[in-house]
């Protein structure tokens, strides 16, 4: 993979798209976390008749299609200017007129790109020779970069990190809680003026490589699939610019090897997509897939712990059978044949003949299981003042998850009760009441 970055046609689309990704996914994560992901796309969008304008105004002042780096600078400029009326647009709805955000934004977006086609439907029959460079912007044509470009997209991605890095703690305040923010003096008015500055120049210059229609990807993937592995700020910023560049880098590879004719671009927003699900789904916390299982191994728990209560409520060597058991819990006979046999491999079961019994160390962990929902019907009738008929639900769900350290909390507070609500004998503590 080394001549992606040695070769002279190879390096520009890498290394630039690489920049441009990372640029995206700082400034993304900043707008992702304030819940503002769908203003990159309406910039993205408001940036198109910019580009027609830049694309009309080079034309009119007579300079050729084939001037290449005069005309990206009049279509860069005529993107950034509408970007920012567009911008201006959004905050007089949403402040002035007291649109909602979704509303302004979509108007915005709808009304842009609009014009944004109807100049393009112009450009086509009037300037045949520069609507080439319209659609390069449209769809993006990062293939074709220069090693310029490697330039303007680093520099790019310098100041925002700089910017970042400067205000990092002002942004982070603004971020999670502005009201705070505020109240402490900090100008809130004047580093949003910076954020939008920011989103606008990275949506303007990134334009050029996976488009208009695909750049508001760029800013919220990235940012979506390191939110994901973390919950710090500073780690967030760091993955999803790692991200981005992974998937500047992958886009270039995939449209090369896959061995067809595949636009760098799109190639660009599928990889940073895929990555993105991919993190949705095995993250470790957040994972879709892990918290799943998560929440199958507590299922089961709860079930091996219903199983050795009912054993214990039969009485003292009682045993029960699995067409009993089945009606007591309430499940398939899949599901229960697997906690059963779970119970028998930590020790806390015995099947003899067609029934299942608790061994000694089973009954201790089921009578402390009945304990922590005695103790905490107990609580909620003497502290809540719930009736007694309506606490036994809420101590079925409770007693799986009340821990050690609560257990004693209640026994302390509750100074060590005998019996339930219903008149039940609670199972004494496992450790002296002294100590509590």
């Amino acid at each position: 993979m080394l001549h992606y970055f040695t070769d002279p046609v190879l390096r520009a689309p890498t290394l630039g798209a690489m920049f441009m990704c990372a640029a995206a996914g700082l400034v993304g994560v900043i707008f992702f976390l304030r819940k503002q992901s769908l203003l990159g796309e309406a910039l993205s969008h408001a940036a198109y008749p910019g580009v027609i304008l830049g694309v009309i105004l080079a034309a009119l002042l007579g300079f050729s299609d084939l001037q290449e780096a005069s005309l990206t600078s009049f279509i860069l400029w005529g993107a950034f200017v509408t970007a920012l009326a567009g911008l201006f647009s959004i905050y007089f709805l949403e402040n002035r007129l007291k649109i909602h955000s979704d509303a302004a934004l979509c108007l915005i977006l709808a009304l842009f790109y609009g014009v944004g086609v109807l100049l393009a439907s112009h450009v086509q029959f009037t300037l045949t020779n520069f609507y080439r460079q319209v659609q390069v912007y449209l769809y993006g044509q990062a293939a074709t970069m220069t090693d310029i470009y490697i330039l303007i997209y680093a520099l790019l991605l310098l100041v925002i990190g700089a910017i970042i890095w400067f205000f990092y703690k002002e942004f982070q305040l603004i971020t999670f809680d502005r009201n705070y923010a505020q109240t402490i003096g900090i100008p809130t008015q004047f580093l949003d003026g910076i954020l939008f500055i920011l989103i606008v120049s990275a949506i303007v210059i990134g334009i050029r490589s996976v488009g208009v229609v695909l750049m508001s990807a760029m800013l919220v993937a990235p940012a979506a699939a390191a939110r994901q592995f973390t919950h710090h700020f500073s780690k967030m910023l760091l993955l999803a610019m790692g991200i981005g560049a992974i998937s500047g880098f992958l886009g270039n590879y995939f449209s090369i090897e896959l061995g067809v004719s595949l636009p760098t671009g799109p190639m660009i927003v599928l990889s940073a997509a895929a990555i993105c699900f991919l993190a949705i789904l095995f993250a470790p916390q957040r994972g879709i897939l892990w918290r799943m299982v998560r929440t199958a191994r507590f299922r089961s728990r709860c079930q091996q712990e219903n199983i050795l209560k009912a054993i214990w409520r039969l009485g003292q060597g009682a045993g029960a059978s699995l067409e009993h058991l089945k009606r007591l819990i309430g499940t398939n006979s899949v599901e229960l044949a697997f906690n059963l046999w779970r119970l028998r491999v930590n020790g806390w079961l015995t099947h003899r003949g067609a029934h299942y019994e608790l061994t000694p160390d089973g009954i201790n962990r089921a009578a402390k299981i009945v304990r922590l929902h005695r103790l905490w019907e107990v609580y909620l009738v003497d502290y809540l003042g719930m009736g007694a008929e309506k606490v036994h639900r809420s101590a079925e769900e409770m007693e799986h998850i009340l821990t050690p350290e609560l257990e004693r909390e209640l026994t302390l507070l509750l100074k060590d009760p005998k019996q339930d609500p219903h008149a039940q004998p609670i199972p004494p503590a496992p450790f002296p009441t002294a100590e509590v």
